[in-house]
């Protein structure tokens, strides 16, 4: 632990907010004179912040002034060990695939219908696993959450200890972490999030953030090109292995089919870039807008039986994931896993398997 940490953790309140001043001087101090925080002392700023060590009124300018000057990837490190640290944790077992970590904007979708939670079902019917993560409506989109989407299916993923989350994952290989009931500490800054009506940088770190604990392969969406480099150089400095980032819908992991679709894959520290075009995969249609949850929820439901507008958006989705996961050889068989997933209602039935689970978990 480093001297700043030790000094901090052994002063009382008021001198922690006197100490957080120097983290606030030097990322707010402008153009000319500001500059990164360590490694050390981002983590740090931001245990006094999740811990409401640093006054409101600091937590807030930090933020603000943290999102005007974007936080370098030492400084997405540093947050990322804090979260590590005092957030939830889950493990794979022993002898269990690797699981697919979808990190995408906890802010949710409002423009674009959702693939990701059919696309999951499909992942875990081919025995692959898949975490994912989120919380309620948040600011600054508001936009709709992975436990509204499959609670609209039937499968209510909220108010579960993280013990039930990680016995079901051991069970069905999926786990939902939701911060309002797994990491209260993160949950506490929503109203800041609000309050300053812009993503803060956290909002950056948690699309390379995830509660898994070991291997496992990350999908980090984006929308801009530098927030993607952070993310390689802030993965490579925590030691990840392995990224897969995409420039998706709504900067997050789907896939749009109405555009090729800009993606790189990230290993032991090299990136190589991919683009995918989902017209040479009989894949092209255009990206379904969002409406509503009742009607996502029939659309949903027809996909499952494989019909109806989503069916192209999930094959595609489905096939490039099972193939990135190294189920399928190439793009083409993993399409074709993910046909005859969808045809034989595979995806469904473990929907409902984890329905019948969910009921007995009280």
């Amino acid at each position: 632990m480093n001297q700043a940490t030790n000094e901090v953790t052994d002063c009382p309140n008021g001198s922690q907010k006197e100490h957080f001043k120097r983290y606030l001087k030097k990322i707010g101090s402008g153009e000319k004179t500001g500059q990164g925080l360590s490694r050390e002392d981002s983590a740090e700023a931001l245990r006094l912040i999740l811990k409401s060590q640093a006054s409101p009124a600091q937590i807030g300018a930090f933020m603000i002034a943290h999102r005007i000057r974007r936080p370098e990837p030492q400084e997405l490190a540093g947050m990322l060990d804090a979260y590590h640290e005092l957030g939830p944790k889950l493990h794979s077992g022993s002898q269990t695939r690797r699981p697919i970590c979808f990190c995408m904007p906890f802010d949710g979708r409002k423009k674009t219908t959702p693939i990701y939670p059919l696309t999951a079902l499909i992942l875990l019917s081919a025995h692959q696993p898949v975490v994912l993560q989120g919380g309620k409506r948040m600011p600054i989109k508001y936009g709709v959450t992975t436990a509204e989407l499959y609670k609209s299916l039937g499968l209510n993923l909220e108010g579960l200890t993280m013990q039930q989350v990680q016995t079901g994952f051991n069970k069905f290989g999926l786990a939902l972490v939701h911060q309002p009931d797994h990491f209260p500490l993160a949950e506490s800054l929503i109203t800041y999030r609000d309050e300053i009506a812009k993503r803060p940088p956290l909002a950056s770190m948690e699309l390379i953030w995830t509660v898994h604990q070991g291997d496992h392969l990350i999908i980090s969406g984006f929308v801009h090109p530098p927030t993607e480099e952070r993310a390689w150089k802030a993965l490579e400095i925590v030691g990840e292995k392995e990224l897969f980032t995409v420039k998706g819908l709504e900067g997050g992991t789907d896939l749009p089919t109405s555009r090729p679709c800009i993606t790189a894959g990230v290993k032991h520290q090299l990136p190589k870039r991919l683009i995918l075009y989902p017209r040479e995969h009989n894949c092209f249609t255009k990206d379904i807008e969002w409406n509503n949850l009742d009607n996502w929820k029939d659309l949903a439901r027809a996909a499952l039986h494989n019909h109806g507008p989503l069916v192209q958006p999930l094959r595609w989705n489905a096939g490039i994931y099972l193939w990135i996961s190294g189920i399928s050889k190439d793009i083409n068989s993993g399409i074709a896993h993910a046909d005859s997933i969808m045809k034989h209602g595979k995806a469904k039935e473990v929907l409902d398997r984890l329905i019948t689970w969910r009921a007995t978990q009280m």
